[in-house]
């Protein structure tokens, strides 16, 4: 492609490829969290019980994750439109076929689907977002991206409570149709279909391996909580077949050219995107981590219904898209480390905020320094990703995003697990030292009302208990936000690591995959 490939499209069909584009995005990132919250439903529907269930969330998760890296070599070997069409054109149909299932075996199946014809939606858009725009308006582009990738894990749940609540489970998934339909029509109405023609060979040898390592890499994680981690056998069995295939992986790709492996480690060569790869690693473990605790921290102690959680951290998502779309038109004026440090600053604040957490919380406590937090992440975001691909060569682009997506994820899936067993763990330490104190000998205990009240009967005990666990599990979330707080200040210094671009550079933009 030429140099000046971008200018060759005109304004309305760069804005069609994007409308196009961001809808199969959206509802792709809807669909890793819309569903959590109709997991009871199912499970009533579809007769399963609460260990079966969670593989309608398991499936889509590890499918997600295997088939993400194949973006950059199908993109090269079929072209852009090739993909996307297959890609929303399955994704589509595997929703259909999730709410028309009648058994578990039939929802896992479609899930699986659903998981691995979504997966290059995310991160080719990103690639054809940076491709078809001038470099100059990267960090605009990047913003909209960003914007369309954070809506789903911010209203997933909320929409899913609503459809549940007011509809059935199954339009979780049925509402996924008109959009696919739109998303397809315009992909095939307004992408130019150019062939690509780079990689026409595969290594199968190296997808096997590294498919095999994160398949059951993510299997262990999302199981671990569940059966208790490393007591149990299921859990030895994965981590050492991800350990084996990871390492059989990286030795196959170091003795083999470049070019004739699945990932190109060029790639891992360049210094910002190497770095862009550590910082959104993070970003995926705060994000995730941080958003998962809170709901339960909601629902779990505070007793929320799940529609009013759902609204008071819906304001935490308006502070991350004002902020991408401010930031976006300061990409390429503004030193990017100079944003990404402002947005890692206000995230930790954010986080120390929530570290003062006790049971006795208005809605404001909640949605302040959730909105503080979104505009962190937003500031964060948008650069970052300006960062990670501003040196990198575009016929590595599509690779580098699968990437990318790929880190992201993997990056939340260890977020989530640590923080669960941590919480699990912490819960457990804070009861046991608070059931210490909680005698007849205890000041705060000693007066006769409040003495009659707990240790009167088995009903006061019972009440009691009740009590120390609900202060138990808000320590363990404090301690959780604590963590999460320390990563976000360590890894400001880290920003140092980014290389910034004196001066914009003329490349070779094409659509991504196309040469």
């Amino acid at each position: 492609m030429s140099e000046d490939s971008a200018a060759e499209i005109t304004p309305r069909q760069r804005a069609m490829i994007t409308l196009s584009i961001m809808l199969a995005t959206i509802i792709v990132a809807l669909d890793g969290t819309i569903a959590n919250v109709a997991l009871p439903h199912m499970q009533g529907s579809l007769n399963a019980s609460v260990d079966q269930i969670t593989w309608v969330l398991t499936s889509f998760i590890v499918a997600t994750a295997i088939a993400t890296p194949l973006t950059g070599w199908l993109s090269d070997r079929f072209g852009v439109k090739t993909v996307f069409l297959w890609s929303i054109g399955g994704f589509t149909l595997a929703s259909m076929l999730c709410g028309i299932s009648q058994n578990l075996p039939e929802i896992v199946l479609a899930r699986i689907l659903q998981g691995a014809f979504g997966a290059a939606l995310v991160p080719l858009s990103q690639a054809t977002l940076l491709d078809i725009n001038p470099r100059e308006k990267h960090g605009s582009a990047m913003a909209v991206w960003g914007m369309g990738v954070m809506i789903g894990p911010i209203l997933g749940p909320t929409v899913g409570g609503w459809l549940t609540d007011n509809y059935d489970w199954r339009w979780v998934f049925f509402i996924n149709l008109p959009v696919g339909a739109l998303a397809l029509w315009g992909i095939w109405r307004f992408i130019p279909s150019r062939a690509g023609a780079r990689r026409v060979t595969f290594d199968l040898y190296g997808f096997a391996a590294l498919s095999l390592a994160i398949g059951a890499f993510q299997m262990m994680l999302d199981r671990g909580e569940q059966l208790e981690w490393f007591a149990a056998p299921e859990i030895w069995i994965e981590a050492i077949i991800a350990a084996v295939a990871l390492s059989v992986f990286v030795i196959h790709t170091a003795t083999r050219p470049a070019g004739q492996t699945f990932l190109d480690y060029r790639l891992l060569t360049n210094r910002n995107f190497l770095t862009g790869l550590l910082f959104i690693f993070l970003v995926g473990m705060i994000l995730f981590a941080t958003r998962a605790q809170v709901p339960q921290l909601l629902q779990g102690l505070l007793h929320y219904p799940a529609e009013r959680a759902g609204l008071v951290t819906a304001p935490s998502g308006i502070g991350t898209m004002l902020a991408m779309f401010v930031v976006g038109r300061l990409v390429g004026k503004v030193d990017l480390r100079l944003i990404l440090a402002v947005g890692f600053a206000l995230t930790a604040f954010s986080l120390w905020l929530m570290c003062s957490y006790t049971l006795i919380l208005s809605e404001g406590d909640i949605i302040w320094p959730g909105v503080v937090q979104g505009i962190g992440l937003g500031l964060v975001f948008v650069p970052l990703s300006a960062a990670s691909f501003q040196t990198l060569a575009p016929y590595l682009r599509a690779d580098g995003t699968a990437i990318y997506s790929l880190v992201r994820n993997i990056g939340s899936s260890i977020g989530i697990a640590v923080v669960q067993a941590l919480w699990a763990r912490n819960s457990q330490e804070a009861h046991a030292n608070i059931a210490e104190h909680v005698t007849r000998d205890n000041p705060a205990l000693s007066d006769p009302t409040i003495a009659s009240l707990y240790f009167g009967g088995p009903g006061g005990l019972s009440a009691l208990n009740a009590e120390v666990t609900r202060q138990a599990g808000m320590i363990a979330y404090v301690d959780g936000f604590w963590l999460m707080f320390l990563l976000t200040l360590a890894a400001i210094p880290l920003l140092l690591l980014i290389r910034v671009r004196k001066a914009a550079e003329s490349a070779p933009v094409s659509v991504a995959g196309d040469h």
